[in-house]
């Protein structure tokens, strides 16, 4: 009979690096909560019966959050054979916290004190044997990282599986005042048919609302339940759940004070370094600085010299994929038509993507290097001081860093926020942040209007900050998200060397990503943008390079171009960029490099020359609508698949109505008002109608964003009276 082994533990404690190593999966590994917010389930390599599920990253198991709710509802519903508990040895009394909840499930529990080499260096010693006598259950040291005692661990994970053999029930105790009153909750009647009672009993007693929703409490139960909390509210004077975190941090200051010796020294290079990375002045430069490094490495440097060895020796003129196409349809003497399709459709609209690929690794190598070293907790840190002087909270900062990656995990990532109004305001708004598959667009436009100047590329990410303050405000001066902004707690790990094998499986992924949707989505949308571009309305056949106003796409195009042209690219080529954009931000590129068979070599769409030259025929005012253009594609609604992730999260078609609609909206302000008063302030063209629209919806956002709002969030329940049986 199998063995199912629930993994839990706090973030960064290294759950999910564990669990690659038992399943030999590839999940993500971060330095913030929300890497894995749903539960991943695989077989243990060296014994397909024992199934390993990686729960999310929790620090408690009350159902604040949405992670913390799928934590709890698997282990109370599905009742594991084994707990899994990872705990952070360098951070050993803060990790077992959890610990102490997970024992009061009756679940047999296995604690894994991980970063036991963290601990050995610094000199500290920790009595495992002591740990185990207070906790009544088996404690193994290992290293997930260096990959130690984890044969170990699994061994006695299995072993006790196999006995079903449980830790005593009752591991410690509270204060004799916290005691009787858990002890009156027990025996009411109510709970007779509970076969977890003390559980059950602590859970009322912190008036978990989850837990006394399950009840129909009699009215004396009610009243029993309620004069034992208040005794004891009374008698400490401090609410029930303050009073159960306090009992809790007792027992655990008392047994590391047994068992735990830790090694006075003067401050931790990770502090060092902190004092200055993390300092109120310099904090925010360095990490401009820091990203126009990435940037700078990534798009100027040598991101760009392997596209343009790409461009030219794979799908340049004389490149070998294009020779290798162009011979073979000249062998076996192809119509036209077909020729068209593949050198103009598939490889030059899959070819215009693929050229940036050595970019985008670039990119996420540099990015997964600073997430590794446990940099990018840092930005997170910082952003939240910042933030939170807007009335923000710092916790969606963590989705937003996510969604550098990919909008999809980023959104996914809002589960991690408690406060249902912030949770889906950061829903709408961490698509803002420039995604791996908007980094193309953003070369794109630095090569071909601003001469590939290196500050454009760290300028987005700014830029996507500015425009995720200025929503959140907006949005949080309305009804529908008013509130204060929920607490952020979040570990900083220390600094340490770059894991290089996780940095590449990072890269790996999200590389794997971008050529999968080049090979499937990309390619469907070349051969469909072919199809549209050589064919006119009544499917007669004509050549796109000689003739571009009978085509589809050019009707289509030239229909809906009006819409943007207020925003400097009103014609038909970059109207349908735009909107094939939506399928794949990288699509953006793809049809770039298929309508640039007009009058641009296929296959070079990245060479900075033949960029001026395309973008002097798509943007009004040169540089002046093509960052116009940029600004839409940056915060307008995002790929299909980042949308079918808002759908999901908002679980409401109002809400992702809204969403999407709110997206659009400002992207086509930004944009508007970008070109309408760059014309007149930067090209010297005098005031039209455009320029006092601009100049209004300028006022009107300055309005939204510094007016006053009164917030009215009610009263707290407190009683148990109050709470919905």
């Amino acid at each position: 009979m199998g063995i199912n082994v629930a993994l839990a533990g706090n973030p960064n404690s290294g759950k999910t690096t564990i669990y690659n190593i038992l399943t030999g999966s590839a999940q993500y590994v971060g330095n913030w909560p929300g890497v894995t917010v749903e539960k991943k389930a695989g077989a243990y390599r060296k014994n397909k019966e024992v199934n390993i599920v990686d729960l999310p990253g929790i620090y408690s198991l009350s159902p604040y959050t949405l992670e913390e709710v799928v934590s709890r509802d698997f282990l109370i519903n599905e009742k594991p054979d084994v707990i899994l508990n990872m705990v952070d040895a360098s951070n050993i009394e803060r990790n077992l916290y959890l610990t102490t909840q997970l024992l009061e499930l009756n679940i047999p529990v296995v604690i894994a004190l991980n970063m036991i080499d963290v601990v050995n260096k610094r000199g500290d010693k920790i009595n495992v044997s002591e740990i185990e006598k207070s906790f009544g259950c088996k404690v193994i040291e290992i290293s997930a990282l260096k990959n130690t005692g984890i044969d170990n661990l699994m061994n006695e994970v299995i072993s006790i599986g196999n006995s079903k053999k449980s830790h005593q029930d009752v591991i410690f105790r509270f204060s004799n005042d916290v005691e009787q009153a858990i002890s009156t909750i027990e025996h009411c009647s109510s709970l007779s048919t509970v076969s977890n009672k003390r559980w059950t009993a602590i859970k009322l007693f912190e008036r978990d609302e989850k837990v006394v929703e399950h009840f129909s409490f009699s009215g004396d139960d009610r009243n029993i339940i309620e004069e034992a909390i208040e005794k004891v509210e009374k008698s400490m004077d401090d609410d029930s759940e303050s009073i159960i975190t306090n009992e809790r941090y007792s027992v655990i200051a008392s047994i590391i004070s047994t068992a735990v010796q830790k090694v006075k020294s003067d401050m931790s290079p990770s502090d060092k370094i902190d004092s200055i990375v993390t300092n109120r002045i310099l904090a925010l430069p360095i990490f401009i600085a820091v990203m126009w490094a990435v940037y700078y490495l990534s798009v100027s440097t040598i991101g760009t010299m392997g596209s343009d060895y790409i461009n030219e020796t794979v799908f340049g003129d004389e490149g070998f994929v294009t020779a290798f196409f162009s011979n073979l349809l000249e062998q076996n003497n192809v119509n036209e038509v077909l020729s068209g399709l593949i050198m103009d459709g598939i490889v030059g609209g899959v070819g215009a993507v693929l050229g940036f690929l050595p970019l985008i690794i670039v990119l996420y190598l540099c990015l997964g290097v600073l997430e590794d070293i446990g940099y990018m907790s840092r930005v997170a840190f910082v952003m939240d001081r910042i933030f939170r002087k807007f009335g923000l909270s710092g916790k969606s900062f963590i989705p937003f860093l996510i969604g550098t990656g990919c909008s999809v995990p980023g959104i996914m990532g809002s589960r991690t926020i408690e406060n249902e109004k912030d949770r889906r305001m950061t829903v709408i708004i961490t698509s803002f942040m420039p995604c791996g598959a908007k980094a193309p667009i953003i070369a794109l436009i630095a090569a071909a209007a601003f001469n590939g100047a290196a500050w454009v590329g760290p300028m987005t990410y700014v830029l996507g900050i500015i425009a995720i303050i200025i929503s959140g405000i907006i949005l949080k001066k309305t009804k529908m998200f008013s509130g204060d902004p929920a607490p952020f707690v979040m570990e900083l790990p220390q600094y340490h060397t770059p894991a290089w094998k996780n940095v590449l499986l990072h890269v790996w992924e999200r590389t794997k990503s971008y050529a999968t949707k080049a090979g499937t989505i990309i390619l469907a949308s070349s051969i469909i943008l072919w199809f549209l571009m050589n064919f006119t309305p009544s499917f007669e056949f004509i050549s796109f390079k000689d003739d571009t106003s009978g085509s589809i796409l050019a009707i289509i195009g030239t229909a809906i171009a009006p819409i943007f042209a207020p925003l400097g690219f009103g014609n038909w080529m970059a109207t349908v960029a735009t909107f094939t954009g939506l399928i794949a931000k990288e699509n953006v590129i793809s049809t770039m490099g298929v309508i640039s068979q007009m009058e641009v070599d296929p296959g070079t769409v990245a060479e900075n020359a033949q960029f001026v030259e395309l973008a002097s025929k798509m943007f009004e005012n040169g540089a002046i609508g093509a960052f116009s253009f940029m600004l839409f594609n940056l915060f307008c609604i995002p790929c299909f698949a980042a949308v079918g992730a808002i759908k999901r999260e908002m679980n409401s078609p109002k809400w992702t109505g809204f969403a999407l609609f709110y997206q659009t909206v400002f992207a086509y302000v930004v944009a508007f008002i970008t070109y309408q008063l760059g014309i007149v302030l930067l090209a010297g063209q005098g005031f039209t109608v455009g320029t006092i629209i601009a100049v209004i919806l300028l006022i009107v956002s300055l309005y939204l964003l510094f007016r006053t709002y009164k917030v009215d969030d009610g009263e707290r329940i407190t009683n148990l009276n109050t709470v919905k049986m």
